[in-house]
């Protein structure tokens, strides 16, 4: 192996776990509230479009790491809007918006 490899091995290992804790956490309590919807929808459309990238890369750690992503990302949004419209129907939460930007007034 060479050092690039072992490197981009390496990093998507410590990336793929520090995410771990947030999914746990999400899984466990179904508690999203902290989380935006226009992020968690962000995201999932950022991940779609470097997916082409992505593959016209030859197989690596960065596939790994990508794909990771993807199915991380995916759950995320999933258990938001999972979660938040069971709080909404027991009158526990507001509907989720989609907000790009917010002005501070």
């Amino acid at each position: 192996m060479n050092l690039p490899i072992i490197a981009g091995t390496i990093s998507t290992v410590l990336f793929a776990a520090s995410m771990l804790p947030m999914l746990a956490k999400a899984a466990r309590t179904r508690d999203l509230a902290s989380y935006s919807l226009s992020n968690l929808a962000l995201t999932n459309f950022a991940n779609l479009v470097h997916t082409a990238y992505v593959a016209s890369l030859p197989t690596g750690p960065i596939w790994l790491l990508h794909g990771f992503y993807v199915v991380a990302s995916a759950l995320m949004l999933a258990w938001f809007l999972r979660y938040h419209a069971r709080d909404r129907a027991e009158g526990t939460a507001e509907a989720p918006t989609l907000h790009i930007l917010e002005h501070a007034s």
